[in-house]
């Protein structure tokens, strides 16, 4: 049967949407950020034929729990401002080996290119999310701006960073009510700084890497996007507000407390004063 042309396929159309987006919004400069989608084989055999293995790299880690599951992964270096014009070189579909020590490249990553230097992060949050929450399927790493500068001046205190940033858009308890994590400062791309990010995102679905940027992961591409863009608008709304002389008036809890009740969700606990 003859295979439809990947480009077609509504999950690259997806990934090229949301990395011209997060370029245009300044959260991935130069060949800062990436994204791993998870993908069902039903969702990829009409563009591939999965015997055709263009190339396999070693992983540096065990993905023994992801043994033949395909993800679309942006590429190592590449930069998201050209993965509208070039996707078969700035993405790759790629399928992680029974033994799960290894990942077979299927389409993209053209010439010689190879998933981000992320990938062990990423898988190790795939994981963690999965364990959770079956549904899961995108993780995501951004610079975005004003979570970033909020990481030089503002406490790293996940309870106090969660509430800063409830409280400055009303939208924000509703759509994270798990909070946010931080973990401390590491080298990007080692395994541990993927251990530790996996850590967290057992308990939340954002995490923050101080003085580098930010994980999310959601259910679809629109989920995640709207998650890191909704919490990266409350550090956007503090900066300003500390820059116009601080806070005179803010949502206190019992606000929150209302909102949360109002919108059937439930903040995490301790996170509100009784």
């Amino acid at each position: 049967m003859k295979k439809l042309a990947m480009l077609t396929a509504p999950f690259v159309q997806e990934m090229i949407q949301a990395t011209t987006n997060m370029y245009r919004l300044g959260w991935d400069e130069r060949n800062g950020g990436n994204i791993t989608y998870l993908l069902e084989e039903a969702q990829v055999l009409p563009f591939i034929d999965p015997t055709k293995v263009l190339r396999t790299l070693p992983l540096p880690f065990d993905a023994q729990e992801l043994a033949g599951r395909y993800f679309l992964v942006t590429g190592s270096g590449k930069y998201f401002k050209n993965v509208q014009a070039e996707p078969e070189e700035n993405l790759g579909l790629i399928r992680v080996t029974g033994d799960g020590h290894a990942i077979d490249i299927l389409w993209g990553l053209s010439p010689d290119a190879v998933p981000t230097s992320e990938l062990p992060s990423h898988f190790m949050s795939h994981i963690a999310r999965l364990s959770v929450d079956p549904d899961n399927r995108i993780v995501m790493h951004c610079h975005a701006t004003h979570l970033l500068a909020m990481t030089f001046s503002h406490p790293l205190s996940e309870r106090e960073l969660t509430r800063t940033l409830w409280q400055m858009c009303t939208e924000c308890l509703v759509v994270f009510p798990e909070g946010i994590s931080v973990i401390p400062w590491l080298v990007p791309g080692s395994n541990e700084i993927g251990e530790a990010t996996a850590a967290k995102m057992k308990e939340t679905r954002l995490v923050v890497w101080p003085q580098h940027g930010i994980y999310g992961s959601g259910k679809n591409m629109d989920e995640t996007f709207g998650l890191i863009e909704t919490a990266e608008k409350a550090a956007q709304v503090y900066t300003i507000v500390m820059a116009q002389g601080g806070i005179k008036q803010t949502l206190e809890d019992d606000n929150l407390k209302l909102l949360a009740d109002a919108f059937g969700v439930v903040p995490r606990a301790g996170y509100l004063n009784d």
